[in-house]
């Protein structure tokens, strides 16, 4: 027991940081002594009055309960700053999780934005070459019909005289259509009905520009209906 005594105070004072090991060896063989002088003597009554005793164990009591309270006071410090550091890291936690939060949705809005803006910017794209596409094709309709106007032009009804020298057996529909329009009906019903792209010839198609479309291989003419014609798919 006396060994476990001991060592308890060498720790005890090891673990101080205001005695030095050489102290705390010292301050153990005073101890030591002391023990072994009070072992010698013979314990007696203060006094033999219950009275004096009395106020003696009150006085003991009392000093006991003030050291006693000096321990409750300063563990309640204790307590109190841990609950303290216990709040404010539970409000540190809570600003933690709120800039956590706020910096999910930051991300969040900025992936949502930048997908739109990625399908906007595709949308704006395609618009973009679908209007470019829009201008080369009339550009390339206008040119086409420059030439054909200049190169394949309209028939025109001559004079009688002429037309006897020339043996013509009818008049030329007024109402024809140049080369040009009946390519671009031909494209169109191409382009509108895919599934259904055959024409019907009328009075409107002049038949020479029709066996010259067919002769070249820039229309077919339908199977079983020689008055439809479509344009020729080119690959």
């Amino acid at each position: 027991m006396w060994l476990t005594l001991q060592n308890e105070i060498i720790l005890c004072e090891q673990d101080s940081c205001e005695t030095p090991p050489e102290q705390s060896v010292n301050r153990l063989m005073a101890t030591e002594a002391e023990l072994k002088q009070w072992l010698t003597v013979e314990p007696k009554l203060l006094a033999q009055n219950p009275e004096i005793l009395f106020q003696a164990g009150k006085e003991e009591m009392l000093k006991l309960c003030s050291q006693l309270e000096m321990v409750v006071s300063c563990y309640e410090a204790k307590r109190d700053k841990l609950r303290e550091n216990k709040e404010l890291e539970r409000k540190w936690l809570e600003e933690k999780k709120d800039v956590l939060i706020a910096a999910s949705d930051h991300v969040e809005r900025l992936q949502m934005e930048k997908e739109k803006l990625s399908e906007l910017s595709v949308l704006q794209d395609t618009k973009a070459k679908i209007q470019k596409m829009k201008v080369y094709q009339e550009r390339l309709m206008d040119s086409l019909g420059d030439i054909l106007e200049k190169h394949v032009p309209l028939p025109q009804n001559e004079s009688g005289a002429s037309k006897k020298k020339k043996n013509v057996a009818h008049e030329i529909h007024e109402d024809l259509i140049s080369l040009n329009e009946i390519l671009e009906v031909l494209m169109n019903k191409v382009l509108n009905t895919p599934h259904d792209p055959y024409v019907t010839i009328d009075d409107t198609f002049w038949p020479p520009y029709v066996e010259m479309l067919l002769r070249y291989g820039i229309a077919v003419r339908h199977q079983e209906n020689n008055f439809k014609i479509r344009l020729e798919t080119f690959f």
